[in-house]
Order: structure tokens, then sequence, then C-alpha cells
């Protein structure tokens, strides 16, 4: 019988190695702050964290920042007064930034196979220095590549057994082209229900991409 629910949180973070690309959905609702948690706990080192808004001065972003566990950090925001912002300006944090829309089509390039796309975010600025550029349809455009993880960590309202997911409101951002473009998906969800009882329609993420279910109720 398949059943993707594991019972403790060091079950659902076991085996994440050191060097490991992370990627973390949300920013604000939708993010999986008890995985996050988690990973500190685990202890994997050296990680490349890929998040929306990671350049806060709290929260477990932060938290993992501190606790010395991530070398690169791969997001669309950073204040200077972060903690982010204060190890990057030392030098002892790799520091790349993405538009946010540039940023969510780098992952879903990831789950849909595409092997890169052209974009004229950012064509024109600081960010496309070195890089290779393109004249189409009259726009100059940037070459992007898709951003894959070895995991990624997501947040669901309701989960099921398959781990089929629906995302409230707002945290269908970032999660489900998230849980597509990793090996390895871990969630955490508010409520379990019944195999079947998500209508098709409502199933945001697809079971098939699921590894790991923590039930963390709210």
């Amino acid at each position: 019988m398949i059943d993707k629910f594991v019972p403790t949180l060091a079950a659902a973070m076991a085996g994440i190695q050191d060097g490991a690309t992370v990627l973390a959905a949300g920013f604000g609702p939708g993010t999986p702050a008890t995985l996050m948690q988690g990973l500190a706990e685990q202890g994997a080192r050296d990680l490349t964290l890929v998040m929306n808004a990671g350049g806060r001065d709290d929260g477990p972003v932060a938290d993992l920042l501190r606790t010395g566990h991530i070398r690169k950090l791969i997001c669309s925001f950073v204040r200077a007064d972060s903690v982010a912002g204060r190890q990057f300006a030392a030098g002892t944090l790799e520091l790349e930034i993405v538009p946010q829309g540039t940023l969510a089509e780098r992952i879903r390039a990831a789950g849909a196979g595409v092997q890169a796309f052209f974009t004229p975010t950012g064509a024109d600025t600081i960010l496309a220095e070195g890089r290779e550029t393109r004249v189409i349809n009259d726009r100059l455009c940037l070459l992007e590549y898709p951003i894959f993880g070895d995991v990624a960590l997501i947040d669901a309202w309701q989960s099921d057994r398959f781990g089929n997911l629906t995302h409230r409101d707002s945290a269908r951002n970032f999660n489900p082209i998230m849980a597509m473009a990793a090996k390895q998906t871990i969630v955490q969800t508010a409520h379990v229900v019944e195999l079947g009882a998500i209508p098709p329609e409502n199933v945001h993420t697809a079971g098939v991409f699921v590894q790991r279910v923590l039930h963390v109720p709210v």
C-alpha cells in the first residue's frame, strides 16, 4: 500500500547530503517553516538554498544562515542589513539575485524539461554582465538556465497518503513548481484527508512528485 506519510520530522529530513541544492517554497504564506527548522536540526551543511525572499533578518532562512548551513543563497530579495546581506558583504556567503518572475520560470523550466530560455528581464542591467544576450523580436533578451533541486521543501494545506496536495490561497506560489523541479520532495501538511477526498481540480501538486509527507497540524 502506498503511504508517503512519515512519523517524525527527523524521518522526513533523513538523508539530505552536504552540498545539496534545497528549494524552499513560499514568501510568507506557503513557507515550510517546520521543515526548514528540521533542515537545521538534520545537520547538512554547505547547502545552496533557493527561495524567493531569503533576505530578511528573522525567520527560518536567517536561522539557517546564522548557524552556517548555507553556502549559497539564490533569491530575488535581500536587504543589506539582513543576515544574508551582512554575510555577503563579509565574503562568507555566495549570493545570486534573480528577478522574481525569472526565478519562478527557471524553477518551472527544470520541472518541465526546458533546458534554457531567453527573457528580456534584466537583459539591460548589471545582471547580464558577462552573460549571453540576443535580440529577439526587437528586444534584448538574456539567456537563463533552469534551477534543479536535490530536495524541495513544500507546504500544503491538505494531503492524502499518495501525496496529492492542495495549497491554500497564495501558497500556490512556488510550491507546485518546486515539487516538480526536485529529485526529492518533502512536504509538511496542515491536514490529512482520505485518498480520493481531494477533487481532481483541487490537486495543485500531484503525488507523483512527492516522496515524503509530514503532518504538521495548525
